[in-house]
């Protein structure tokens, strides 16, 4: 037994014969757990008695609970000790080292001790002391997550997981998680990606790191150089090209885009083909049992070479060399004849009569009808070459009603209205072609002032700038000129957008005409596309339907790669008809313009249905002429033909113009209202076709228009709406913001994109509507549109929409269809056409009318000034900015010299000297 205080051994030990005490069984080490108590226990044979001291104290005799037993092989005592240790008692433990106990065994032979237990508190803290941080690693580099888990006893153990997966790292020798802690992947997969989890525990809990992101990315790749292309110039110079792709590999998972250009270009020259040409024929040969002889010829002068077409007509002629002495059927040869040729000549007389009668009738019924038409002009013309004479700025504040010269006399007055009109407006020249000052063209109008500035303008015919004061009524004035489809002219929306009941709702966009030797012009309303027939290209006493359509269903031109469809597909024919001079074909387009960015090409549908390069927007090239401008491509064509605009982005800031337009309509249910946002290329016909689909479904366009600049740097674009009043109106939970991949909207069809959003009142009683919509690209522009509108029919408010003043007026024959006066055309023509030594010539023309580019194209025409004023007519067939051109008419002549030489041939001398004398 143990004394009371536990200090001192038994008083007395067994006596016994046997060996000293060894232990079966040690204490061992032990963690206490929250507040639970442990058990350590002592095992020893032979043992007579067994005491545990705790701390070098000796644990007192009660706290011990002791078994005995007989060790059956030796028949030895067998002796096990238990004691508790509480959490009460470690805490209550001060000292240098850890709790510990030690228990101690008696036999006769002396005494033995055990190894000493120590007995801790377990626990683990909650904070890692470093969390694994994300990567972003390149393919094949190395990953390194550092985590070094929380203080704790016992010290934590490390397991890591991936996408919440736990990570065996004996079965990918790619990884490695022994390196204190840390996870170390020694060369990144694709397939490495995700998020990692350190995980740290031991006997008390569990703890999480915060999660790693770890992305494997891989930076792009060039593929090989294609093949350089074909020579695209038929005949001189021109230019080759050659691409790659960043395909090897793509950019992936946020790698780097390829550096450097994706196109390569060089100049080629191709051969010109070279027409064969007949040498001359042959002497006849000697005449023929027969009665024939022959002469021959080659095409040899020069032969056909490099694609250039064989001669026309026979290489072999033959005829009679007996001039009739010839026996044919026992009869003179001359006798045969002559009889045939007595029936034809009777044959031919009675036709030549009949076609005359016909021409007669048909030449009195054209001069009639020609007279009428001239009498909208309001002046009895008689010779057809004297039209307008002039053209000038006018300010009208009054006119008296009688005069018919200046106004069109077919639209009706009203008698209760007056305003003030100021802008071009062209005269008619006077019949017996004076020169236009103060001569009898304006003797109906005797307030007339009329002033003319600069001899050379004067001797053009063009006035700089005249003033006219008369009376007339508000009817008779021409309409104001709208610039682009889209502009705000007004203080409110009741005034801004197109009246959507003016589109044309037929389903096919086509426009046909029969057109003569005076020309004119075709234009598909409110799409921005339109036909120039000149004066002159169709022969004299022809006359050819030409007809002007837009492709509607899916086109058949499929781009290539990130190349876009720009515009409308265009068909104007029909395909056998040709011109003598070249037509002028105008295409809305959706790019914005910049040679830097964009690569823009003319392409052509042949028979078979393919599509061909006819050239790109920059080429030098002689075949056609191509000028784009901000929102059209005007192109001047001898052939007709399908043709369509592609672009072909050069860098990731190409823009391509997007128009957003917000529509809305109540849904079947009363209590839903949905709104349409619509990304449509910004060119009139894709809004008109977004307009006829919207009307069918009862649609109302909701706010005004906007244009959207969407680069083609493969982000993509969002749509969502914004500040719903939330006590009145609710939408779906995750429906307010919809995404469109890039590839969707850059490489789409010409059909408009679009997306639905379905707004629910919470009552009936609510009748307006008021958030916004914000249509962006990510990382580029932004449009927000404010919608403010009432959801019922009675109360909304119309909005409108101005368009160019053309469905009126599909098409316009003769003097009607152009701007400038046949007359003044003729007039620059003629001076500007002929070779100047004081630089005064087509080419000062053309650059005067921002025509810079691919002159050898006019040099080439019979009247270069002629093509160019067709190339104005088609830019100008919305302003008639004739200001412009006159301007740029005078000066020319302020920069050089007068000429003289032309006013004094083609005008009375009296009259020109007399506007050079007084000034004008």
């Amino acid at each position: 037994k143990c004394n009371d205080n536990s200090e001192a051994l038994p008083e007395s030990i067994p006596s016994a014969p046997g060996t000293l005490p060894h232990f079966m069984e040690e204490p061992d080490d032990a963690y206490i757990i929250k507040s639970n108590p442990i058990v350590l226990r002592c095992k020893a044979m032979p043992a007579m008695q067994i005491f545990f001291k705790c701390n070098g104290e000796w644990v007192h005799q009660n706290e011990h609970v002791s078994e005995e037993s007989m060790d059956e092989t030796t028949g030895l005592k067998v002796r096990e000790v238990f004691i508790n240790v509480t959490r009460q008692q470690v805490e209550d433990f001060h000292g240098p080292e850890d709790y510990w106990c030690q228990c101690v065994a008696w036999s006769h032979l002396g005494t033995s001790k055990s190894r000493k237990a120590s007995v801790r508190i377990a626990y683990l803290r909650k904070n890692f002391e470093q969390d694994p941080q994300g990567k972003e690693v390149p393919i094949e580099g190395m990953i390194v997550l550092h985590c070094r888990p929380p203080e704790g006893v016992p010290a934590a153990e490390v397991e890591w997981l991936k996408n919440e997966e736990p990570i065996d790292s004996n079965l990918d020798e790619n990884i490695d998680t022994r390196a204190d802690h840390n996870l170390i992947i020694r060369q990144a997969r694709l397939s490495d990606s995700g998020n990692y989890t350190c995980m740290a525990a031991n006997i008390v809990a569990k703890r999480r790191s915060m999660s790693a992101t770890v992305v494997v990315y891989v930076n792009g790749g060039w593929s090989s150089w294609t093949e350089w292309s074909n020579c695209n110039a038929r005949c001189g110079r021109g230019w080759q090209k050659r691409s790659r792709t960043c395909t090897n590999p793509a950019p992936l998972n946020g790698g780097a885009f390829c550096e450097g250009m994706s196109v390569q270009k060089i100049t080629c020259t191709s051969l010109c083909p070279v027409d064969g040409s007949w040498e001359v024929w042959s002497e006849w040969s000697v005449c023929s049992p027969e009665c024939e002889h022959l002469r021959v010829r080659e095409c040899i002068a020069p032969p056909p070479r490099n694609g250039g077409k064989y001669c026309e007509g026979v290489s072999q002629e033959s005829e009679n060399c007996t001039e009739g002495l010839c026996i044919q059927d026992k009869k003179p040869l001359h006798e045969i004849k002559s009889q045939n040729i007595e029936t034809a000549s009777d044959i031919a007389l009675y036709s030549g009569l009949g076609a005359a009668v016909i021409a007669v009738a048909v030449l009195v019924v054209g001069v009639t009808l020609y007279r009428r038409s001239q009498s909208e002009y309001g002046v009895d013309v008689i010779d057809s070459s004297a039209l307008t004479g002039g053209f000038q700025t006018f300010n009208f504040k009054t006119v008296r009603q009688g005069n018919s010269l200046l106004l069109n006399s077919s639209m009706q007055p009203d008698l209760t209205v007056s305003r003030t009109y100021s802008g071009p407006i062209c005269l008619q020249d006077p019949m017996d072609k004076e020169l236009m000052t103060e001569s009898s063209l304006f003797n109906p109008l005797s307030d007339i002032k009329v002033k003319v500035q600069s001899s050379f303008m004067v001797s053009l015919g063009v006035t700089e700038r005249g003033e006219y004061h008369g009376k007339a009524h508000s009817g008779t004035f021409p309409h104001g000129n709208n610039r682009a489809f889209g502009t705000i002219q007004a203080r409110n929306k009741a005034t801004y957008i197109q009246n959507l009941s003016s589109l044309s709702t037929t389903s096919e966009l086509k426009t046909t005409a029969i057109f003569g030797h005076l020309g004119g012009r075709l234009v598909v309303p409110n799409t921005g596309v339109s036909l120039l027939i000149p004066h002159g290209a169709i022969p004299e006493e022809s006359s050819w339907e030409i007809y002007l359509a837009i492709t509607q269903k899916e086109s058949s031109l499929q781009p290539e790669g990130t190349d876009v469809l720009l515009g409308p597909e265009v068909t104007c024919g029909p395909s056998e008809v040709t011109l003598s001079t070249p037509f002028a074909l105008t295409i809305p387009h959706c790019a914005q313009v910049n040679s830097e960015h964009w690569n823009i090409h003319l392409k052509k549908r042949t028979q078979q249905g393919k599509w061909e390069e006819v050239m790109s927007v920059e080429e030098e090239t002689t075949s056609c002429y191509c000028l784009l401008d901000p929102y059209a491509c005007h192109i001047l064509l001898n052939s007709f033909g399908t043709y369509a605009l592609i672009g072909e982005p050069i860098s990731d800031c190409a823009v391509r113009q997007l128009k957003v337009a917000v529509f809305g309509c109540l849904s079947c249910n009363s209590l839903d209202y949905n709104l349409r946002v619509y990304c449509m290329d910004n060119t009139p016909c894709a809004f008109q076709e977004v307009v006829s689909d919207e009307r069918l479904q009862g649609g109302q366009l909701l706010e005004e228009p906007r244009l959207l600049h969407f680069k083609g740097n493969t982000f993509s674009l969002q749509i969502s709406v914004l500040d719903i009043p939330p006590f009145l109106w609710r939408i779906k939970p995750f429906t307010a913001c919809q995404e469109v991949p890039f590839s969707r909207v850059w490489c789409s069809s010409p059909k408009p994109l679009h997306c639905a959003f379905s707004l629910e009142r919470y009552s009936p009683a609510t009748t307006q509507l008021a958030c916004k919509v914000c249509v962006r690209q990510v990382k580029g522009h932004e449009q927000v549109l404010q919608i403010q509108t009432s959801i019922l029919e009675n109360e909304r408010e119309t909005i409108t929409f101005f368009a160019h003043d053309d469905s009126n007026f599909p098409a316009q024959m003769g003097p009607k269809a152009f701007k400038i006066p046949y007359s003044i055309r003729q007039r620059i023509c003629a001076t500007f056409d002929t070779p100047n030594a004081k630089g005064k010539d087509w080419q000062m023309l053309a650059q005067k009318n921002s025509i810079n580019r691919n002159l050898s194209y006019f040099a080439t025409q019979s009247s270069p000034s002629a093509v160019i004023l067709d190339l104005w007519e088609a830019r100008h067939q919305h302003d008639g900015d004739l200001d412009s051109l006159a301007c740029a008419l005078e000066e020319i002549g302020r920069t050089h010299s007068k000429i003289s030489d032309i006013t004094e041939t083609e005008v009375e001398e009296p009259d020109f000297n007399y506007s050079r004398q007084n000034g004008l």
